[in-house]
C-alpha cells in the first residue's frame, strides 16, 4: 500500500490523532523508520516524534526491528508497522449474500466467509453480520478491541434515485442510514462505500491498478458498476453514487436498453434461466465446457463491452480499463481476448503502454477486501490538515 506523507509540522493545533495517523502511514509505507529519519520528514522535533512512537507502541501498533547504522552516529532504532496491532473487517452485502473479511495491518488477508442472505430487510441482515463477526473474530483468536473499525461495501445508488428499484439495488436500504446501522450494530466506526468503488482501491492496492493514479473498474456484482480512480482518488460524485454504468443505454439489433441487461451477473442468470441458479462456480463450470448458451450470452456480452469501453475511455481517458467482481477468471479472460476495442476513442493511440482492457488480479472477493483497505488507509492517513 501505497501512503503519501503529508507535513504534519508543529502546529500546537493539530489533533494528536491526526499526528499518530501521519507517523504511522509515513512508516508502513517505508516498511520501517527510526526517530530522526521520521523527524526531517514532518519537520517535528526528535523527543515529538518520540512520544508519538511511544504511545503507538504501547498500543501495539508499532514493533521495535532493531538497530540500523546509518552514516555517522550511534545506530538508530527502526520501528514498522506490526501487522497484529489491529485488523479492519471488510463486509460486502450482495443481494443473495453477504462476505465478510478481515485484514490485519500489512494489508493480509486473516480470514473470510460468505454466507446465504434469507432475507435482505436490513436489521436481519446486520443480525447475520453481527453473527458472523463473531464467530469469524472468535475463530482467528482475535479480540473485538483489536478491530479499528469496518468498512461496508454494497451496490448503489445510495438514498433515492431515479435508479432506486432496478433489480441490482437492495430493496429497502435507499431511505436508511447504512454507515450509522452497522456503526451501533457493530460498535465500530464504518466507512460506507459502493461495491464498484472499493473494488476498484482494492486492485490499486495488491492488484492489477498497482502503481497507477488513473483507472477504471467494471465491476461484476449482480448488476454491472464502475469504479473511476483519478489522481489516486476515488471519483465519489455528489452522493457517493458516481460510476453506475449499469444503467447508460446501449445500441442492440433488439433496439437500445441498458448495458447491464447485456453484460451483467443478472444478463447471463436471465439468459440461462433454465440451467437453475448460478454461482461463481457454476458459470465456470458451464465455461469450460464451453457450454452453447453461455457462448452466445459471451458473443452479446462483449459487443456491450465494446460500447462500455467507449464511453469511459472518451469520457475519462483511462490508463487503463480493469474487469473483475462476482465472474470466474475464464469468462473474464474470454472478453477481454475477444472484445472489438473501439477505433473511434481516445484509448486508441499508438503510445499506450497498457492494455487498454485488462482482467483485475484481486478476485472474486475484490469489493469485501476492498471494504477492509477503506479502513486502513483512513488508519495510515490523516482526515484533515490543520496549518
Amino acid at each position: 500500500m501505497t501512503i503519501s506523507k503529508p507535513p504534519i509540522g508543529s502546529n500546537a493545533e493539530r489533533s494528536r490523532s491526526s499526528n499518530r495517523q501521519a507517523v504511522l502511514g509515513c512508516i508502513q509505507s517505508a516498511g520501517e523508520m527510526g526517530r530522526a529519519a521520521l523527524a526531517r520528514s514532518f519537520g517535528l522535533s526528535t523527543q515529538a516524534v518520540s512520544n508519538i512512537i511511544a504511545e503507538l507502541e504501547a498500543d501495539g501498533l508499532l514493533i521495535e526491528r532493531g538497530v540500523r547504522a546509518l552514516g555517522r552516529g550511534q545506530p538508530a532504532m527502526q520501528y514498522s508497522v506490526n501487522p497484529k496491532g489491529g485488523y479492519a473487517l471488510g463486509i460486502e452485502v450482495r443481494p443473495d449474500a453477504v462476505f465478510m473479511a478481515i485484514l490485519d495491518l500489512s494489508g493480509k488477508e486473516v480470514s473470510s466467509q460468505r454466507s446465504v442472505l434469507k432475507s435482505l430487510e436490513p436489521r436481519k441482515v446486520v443480525a447475520q453480520v453481527q453473527k458472523l463477526r463473531a464467530e469469524m473474530l472468535q475463530k482467528s483468536g482475535i479480540e473485538p478491541d483489536r478491530v479499528l473499525g469496518a468498512g461496508v461495501v454494497m451496490p448503489g445508488p445510495f438514498g433515492q434515485t431515479g435508479l432506486s428499484g432496478n433489480s441490482s439495488d437492495l430493496p429497502g436500504w435507499q431511505s436508511i442510514d447504512v454507515a450509522r446501522l452497522f456503526s451501533e450494530a457493530l460498535g465500530l466506526a464504518v466507512e460506507l462505500s459502493n461495491d464498484a468503488n472499493a473494488a476498484a482501491m482494492a486492485e490499486r492496492i495488491g492488484g492489477a491498478a498497482h502503481g497507477l493514479s488513473n483507472y477504471a473498474y467494471i465491476y461484476f456484482g449482480a448488476g454491472l458498476g464502475l469504479g473511476l480512480v483519478n489522481q489516486g482518488q476515488l471519483v465519489a460524485g455528489a452522493y457517493g453514487n458516481a460510476g453506475e454504468i449499469g444503467q447508460i443505454p446501449i445500441f442492440t439489433p433488439d433496439g437500445p436498453m441498458p448495458l447491464e441487461a447485456r453484460l451483467s451477473r443478472i444478463s447471463v442468470q436471465r439468459r440461462l434461466a433454465n440451467k437453475g441458479a448460478l454461482d461463481v462456480a457454476a458459470l465456470g463450470a458451464l465455461m469450460a465446457s464451453e457450454d452453447a448458451d453461455l457462448l452466445a450470452w459471451l458473443d452479446d456480452a462483449c459487443a456491450a463491452l465494446s460500447q462500455a469501453v467507449m464511453i469511459i475511455e472518451n469520457l475519462f481517458d483511462p490508463e487503463t480499463i480493469i474487469l473483475g467482481g462476482a465472474m470466474p477468471g475464464s469468462i473474464l479472460d474470454f472478453m477481454v481476448s475477444n472484445v472489438d476495442l473501439p477505433v473511434l476513442s481516445v484509448g486508441n493511440r499508438e503510445d499506450k503502454t497498457l492494455p487498454r482492457l485488462q482482467r483485475g488480479a484481486a478476485g472474486r472477493m475484490t469489493a469485501t477486501l476492498g471494504a477492509a483497505s477503506l479502513v486502513l488507509n483512513r488508519a495510515f492517513t490523516p482526515q484533515a490538515a490543520v496549518l
